[in-house]
Order: structure tokens, then sequence, then C-alpha cells
């Protein structure tokens, strides 16, 4: 009979639900369908893989694509650049893939290469990647316009600035050649912002695997436990509940660092009596999660804590009720800073009222950041807030974190006044919500977030 952990990855997966289906081949045709809709004729469109990076010596980092190339065609391999060219209004897709190579995969593993990309991808065509110059240099004679995106691929960037400036006979005779380049990222960039049934999906199993995580920290921590094991805690489940890896680093704060709001060391003892603000997602499949828990090391709220996080808490549960198909995007914020306001004026820290506060930067001594940030491929993920300079307004499949806080850093030279009682506190409560016709979903629901959870919670798998 199964015992241990992995009847507690069974339990696990019962909470997060069924794997979601990958997004299927049609999709990505659809997408590219639609963004080729927008381009002139006789264009061509050119997204290209970033280069591996180096850590050290002959280590890399691990590799992440370029997330407009993963959108338009799920391609995750390095060294890839996508080619289409549109002539008569008939788009042709190429694929320019690294090779298959036996002696490398042995080392590096297995590589889809050119036939493997002509099956079961969306592309028309695939080519080695080294063939690049020769047959992107012939196929650009035929266009006019090129939409790129530069400083992915100085080879690929070259090819078309060489392309356009190009002043040969062919040119001069027939105008053959591209003559402007247009970045593309704008046009990709507002279809990434709504998001279809099968990318939701993706981001609810990834907020659903970030939430267990953040539940596994709560269990396991106590009183002396470093910031750092309680990061390989969160990361640990990451993988173990099937993320491939974390969205972005993981922020794991305790005590004043709870108070640094891209705070990184994570490398501090977490003493009795501090709170500890932790803001962690996974990613899974590309799509990000972002969740941030705050909570007593010890496992109990002080009065002074508690206050803080409710009135926190009770901003967030005001800015998420913004988040309705027709308002704009800035009504959270404005409702999660009225409700902070009106709360530190009443517990004594803001010495005016509270729309003077919201005028007069109080608030922002204590809350100085937005309350939120669209979510997707990139956890800071791509779509202008103020289109034409007027606040966006929310739509059904856009996904937007909501995270307002506060923070007590007693250390800051212009928070000398501050009451002792508050110092060192550093709140601040996020999660993933996806705007619906039926209102807003919490996307990371399965974290817990009212105090008397969280305290249920804390230190009991110890």
């Amino acid at each position: 009979m199964p015992t241990g952990k992995y009847m507690a990855f069974q339990t696990y997966a019962n909470q997060i639900g069924e794997t979601p289906e990958p997004i299927h081949v049609s999709e990505y045709r659809q997408r590219q369908e639609k963004l080729y809709s927008q381009l002139d004729d006789n264009s061509a469109l050119i997204l290209c893989s970033p280069k591996e990076k180096i850590r050290s010596n002959d280590v890399h980092f691990p590799y992440r694509t370029n997330s407009d190339l993963l959108y338009l065609t799920g391609w995750k391999d390095p060294d890839c650049v996508l080619l289409a060219i549109k002539k008569d209004n008939v788009w042709t897709t190429t694929l320019f893939v690294q090779e298959s190579n036996i002696e490398l995969e042995i080392w590096e593993g297995r590589r889809p290469g050119v036939e493997g990309a002509k099956k079961n991808w969306a592309i028309d065509e695939a080519y080695p990647s080294e063939s690049i110059s020769k047959i992107l240099s012939e196929r650009l004679k035929s266009v006019s316009i090129v939409y790129h995106c530069v400083g992915f691929n100085i080879k690929v960037d070259n090819l078309v600035e060489n392309s356009i400036n190009s002043r040969n006979r062919a040119r001069q005779q027939i105008g053959e050649g591209p003559t402007q380049r247009i970045d593309p990222s704008l046009l990709i960039s507002e279809m990434r912002l709504i998001k279809s049934d099968a990318e939701i999906n993706l981001m609810r199993y990834s907020a659903n695997i970030s939430s267990i995580a953040h539940i596994e920290a709560m269990k396991n921590c106590f009183t002396g436990i470093g910031e750092w094991q309680i990061q390989a805690i969160i990361e640990g489940y990451f993988k173990f509940l099937g993320a491939k890896n974390w969205a972005y680093p993981s922020i794991v704060g305790c005590g004043e660092n709870a108070t640094i709001l891209h705070y990184h060391e994570n490398n501090k003892i977490c003493n009795d009596g501090e709170i500890i603000l932790i803001d962690a997602g996974s990613e899974y499949e590309g799509y990000a999660a972002d969740i941030t828990r705050s909570w007593p090391i010890n496992g109990k709220f002080s009065d002074s804590q508690m206050k803080i996080y409710n009135l926190v808490l009770k901003s967030q549960r005001a800015a998420i009720q913004k988040c309705v198909v027709g308002n704009q995007y800035i009504e959270a914020h404005i409702a999660a800073s009225k409700v902070l306001a009106e709360g530190l004026v009443e517990l004594g820290i803001i010495h005016c009222s509270a729309e003077e506060a919201l005028e007069n930067g109080e608030l922002k001594k204590y809350f100085m950041h937005g309350t939120g940030h669209w979510l997707g491929l990139d956890v800071h993920d791509v779509g202008i807030y103020k289109p034409n300079g007027e606040p966006r307004v929310f739509e059904p499949g856009m996904v937007i974190t909501i995270e307002p806080g506060l923070y007590f850093g007693d250390w800051r030279s212009d928070l000398t006044d501050l009451d002792p009682k508050w110092a060192g506190i550093g709140i601040r409560i996020e999660d993933d919500i996806l705007i619906t016709e039926n209102g807003p979903e919490v996307l990371s629901s399965l974290c817990p977030k009212d105090i008397h959870e969280l305290e249920s919670l804390i230190g009991q798998s110890n």
C-alpha cells in the first residue's frame, strides 16, 4: 500500500485537478492567422529565440525562449527563428531549428530537429538554423516591409538591416527588397492580453501548484528556520508537482526584509515574532503564477501585526471587487488605496485625513507600488495599461494580479517617527484574478489568506 510522500502527492494531485491539455496545434494556427491578418501584404514576420546565456565558464543558465515565439508556435528550444512571408495574401510559415545531432544529443538531450519540427507543429516548412542567412536573404527580396523585433539574434538583425539599406541594381531597377522595419510587439501584446480557455486552464493549474507550495511553506516553518530553507520548500514543491521552474526569482523575506519590495538575498534566519513575506509563483508550460502571502513565523499574529494584516486583506478584497468587465483597471488601485488610507488614519499612523493622504503622498510612504499587473506568459505580462492615454477597460479573458501591501521598515530614514509597535512589519497579499462575464475569478483561491486559516496551518508539520 503506497504511503508517505506518494500519498501526499496523490492528495495534492486531487486538489490541483487534472493535468490540463497542452495548447493544440490548431490554436497556434489561429493565433498566427489573427496576427497575419493585421500585417501588410508583401511583408515578412521574423521572431527569434534569445541566445543561451553563460552562467560561468561552460555552464549555462536554464533556457527560456522568447514569449512571443512561444505564443505563436509553442517551440521552446534555443537557436530558433520563425519566418512568415505574406505574398498575394497567402502566408508561408517557416521555422529554422537546431538540426538533429546524435553526438550533442547524447550530452545535452534529444532535439526534435528539422524532421520533428515538420510533424505536429504549426508551421508549413522547417530548415536547419545554419541555413538562415541564405534563405532569409533570398526571401526578403520579395517583401517591402519586415515586422521584426531586434535584439534577440544579431545575425538576423544584421541581415534585415542590410536588406533594408541595400542600394544594389535590383533595388534601383525594380524596387526589390524591403524598405521598412516595424516592431510587431504591440500587435502580439494585444493578442496575448486576452487569454484563451486553454491558456486559462494552464494558468489555473500553475496557480494551484503555487498555492500548494505556499501551504507547504506554512506547514513546515518554525522559529529559527532560514529564509533559504523556506525558498527550497516552495521551489521544491513547484517541481514535485510538475512545474518545470519558477516564474520569477522567489522573494522570501523575514522581519525587516519583508519591508523590501524586491528582496532577493533570502539568507536570514527567521526570528520569533517576525512576519515573513513570500512572493513566489511557478511557471507551468510557459504560464506564470504570482502569489504573495505574509504570516508570522511563530504561527501567531501579534495585535499590531493582525491590525495591519486585516487592513491589507480588506483593501485587497475591495480591489478584487472592482475586477469586473467594463471597469477601468485603475479602479482596483483606487479602491485598495482608499481602504488603506482610511485604515492608516484610524490606526493613528497617518496624521491627516484619508483624502489628504491620497493627495499629498503620505500613503505612498507605506504603500508605494501599484496594486497589480497583467499576468500570462510573463509574470509582468504584456499589454498597454493606458491605450491612447486612457486607462484600459477590463474585458473577459484578462488576467491581473491584485497585490496591495503596507511596509514599515524602521531602517528607513523617512520613517524616524514610526511608532515602534509597527516597526518591521511588512505585509503584502497577492492573488491572480481572471476577468469573466460573471465577475472576478481568483485563480489562486486554493492558497489560504484568512488569519484563522493561516494560524491553523503554520508549523503544523513540526
